[in-house]
């Protein structure tokens, strides 16, 4: 990956192969959790991975419950809504486990967007205290097919902040458009940071990604964990215009 030498490209046969994979992941980060009080912490991203994941981590819930649990970036609208990252996993894993709600750092809808931003901030530095820009265990992002990642989209001014730790965007050309998001500092301060990619209509912005050296990077390219590890979890499809080194994982 231009910029860092930690990258490691790991490539599944299709999705439920790399779920599983994933949940594996989490497991093993959380048996190593060494945040305040030794416990585990990680933040989400939301669409197609919140079914992927919730169905994997269902199947051994229990130790969930001693997480901390946040999401990288959310769309400022209730809980009911479909496009609710918070009300996605809510209804899929969180309700299902019994985490309890001083464990799960959510924006706070009601709230105008700015606010809403300010307020998710507070929770995280509560939640991190001694600590200016929070060190998660583990982030989960996407990527979309611009090469945005999070609520961070190309070109945009928040690719620029260095201070905030949560920023607000009322102008997403993705909709809705008005979102809260982590920033840059945030994702590069993780110990572990994974990538989740499928399908054939992301192939070319992971080339374009992974293996092209560009003045003025994509979102997702300017995600290089100071400390941590930098890891990509695609299918095969995502993959398929990768030319350089991967780890192929067979059928399990």
């Amino acid at each position: 990956m231009p910029g860092s030498g930690r990258a490691q490209v790991s490539v599944f046969p299709s999705g439920p192969e790399l779920g599983a994979s994933l949940a594996a992941l989490v497991w093993q980060e959380a048996g190593r959790g060494t945040g305040p009080g030794g416990r585990f912490s990680l933040a989400l991203s939301g669409g197609s991975l919140v079914t992927l994941l919730s169905r994997e981590l269902l199947r051994a819930p229990e130790p969930c419950r001693d997480w901390l649990w946040a999401y990288c970036d959310e769309r400022r609208v209730p809980p009911e809504d479909p496009e609710s990252t918070h009300g996605q996993y809510l209804a899929q894993l969180l309700s299902k486990i019994s985490i309890p709600e001083k464990q799960v750092l959510s924006i706070d809808h009601t709230l105008p967007v700015e606010e809403a931003a300010a307020d998710y901030s507070k929770k995280l530095k509560e939640a991190f205290p001694g600590q200016d820009i929070p060190v998660f265990d583990l982030l989960i992002l996407g990527l979309g097919p611009d090469g945005h990642t999070a609520s961070l989209f190309p070109d945009h001014p928040l690719l620029q902040e260095t201070q905030k730790i949560v920023a607000a965007i009322s102008d997403s050309p993705k909709p809705p458009p008005e979102r809260i998001t982590m920033t840059l500092p945030v994702l590069n301060a993780a110990r572990t940071v994974v990538f989740v990619a499928i399908g054939e209509g992301k192939a070319s912005i992971i080339k374009r990604i992974l293996e092209t050296e560009e003045e003025n990077p994509l979102p997702a390219a300017r995600v290089r964990p100071g400390h941590g590890k930098l890891l990509w979890f695609l299918d095969e499809a995502a993959a398929k215009e990768l030319t350089g080194p991967v780890e192929q994982h067979s059928v399990l």
